[in-house]
């Protein structure tokens, strides 16, 4: 089995990191491809950002010429997964809702840590559409960014922890879910220091996807995720002028 695994920014460091964590649970014989954008924003943290980012993480999927079996859009809160269920005859996981669906198993109100508070809004709408809000306490900001995740992971540990405890101990939060894909591997940390469950989004979604390939299944294709009408797309990728720019 080949999974893809697309970092939703273009800091190939950061894809590295997460197709790690990613191999820590993938099964005997399954094969992790990581994919970084050729084009797009070093990190996601708004919504133009995350707009851009899903046509780079398209791009990056369609440019793949091996064959896969599934795919994993990692990045929390992000656009784009829709697209790729149009484009893709494989499954389609991201990160935000599989870490929703696996820690609403593990107890009844979850919450989510994640990076800057711009990003707060972007994730409760992405939980709401994919029907996971109910059982979300609380979506609460580390105040670090993407990058500062990634370069203060010490920092990080402290920022994500002392809100992962304020979610536990105010907000009545059972499971607590890490709102970041750069965030990955900082799970058994939070763990210790809050006694909850914590999942990892991009692991969660390599395992849900294992799943949802093992048993024979895909992306329904009778409407909504239906394959793209064939027509012209002008400029696709990028435009002639800025190729290699």
């Amino acid at each position: 089995m080949r999974i893809l695994i697309v970092n939703v920014n273009t800091t190939a460091s950061m894809t590295d990191a997460i197709v790690a964590s990613a191999r820590s649970v993938a099964s005997p014989g399954t094969e992790i491809i990581g994919l970084t954008p050729v084009f797009g924003p070093e990190s996601v943290e708004g919504n133009f950002e995350s707009y851009l980012a899903a046509v780079g993480v398209m791009d990056a999927v369609t440019r793949y010429e091996g064959d896969y079996d599934a795919v994993v859009q990692a990045g929390f809160g992000e656009h784009g997964r829709e697209g790729l269920q149009e484009l893709c005859d494989v499954p389609v996981v991201d990160i935000t809702e599989a870490a929703g669906h696996v820690a609403s198993l593990l107890g009844h109100k979850y919450s989510v840590v994640t990076t800057l508070d711009r990003t707060v809004p972007l994730i409760e709408d992405r939980l709401k559409l994919a029907g996971l809000d109910v059982r979300c306490a609380s979506v609460r900001s580390s105040g670090m960014s993407v990058l500062e995740v990634e370069e203060r992971p010490e920092d990080a540990v402290k920022a994500v922890v002392a809100e992962a405890e304020t979610a536990v101990s105010q907000d009545g939060a059972e499971v607590v879910c890490l709102g970041c894909g750069g965030m990955a591997g900082l799970d058994t940390a939070v763990a210790a220091a809050t006694g909850v469950p914590v999942v990892d989004g991009v692991t969660a979604a390599v395992k849900l996807a294992e799943a949802l390939v093992g048993l024979g299944l895909t992306t329904s294709k009778s409407r909504t995720f239906a394959a793209p009408r064939d027509k012209r797309i002008t400029g696709w990728p990028l435009t002639p002028d800025s190729q290699g720019a």
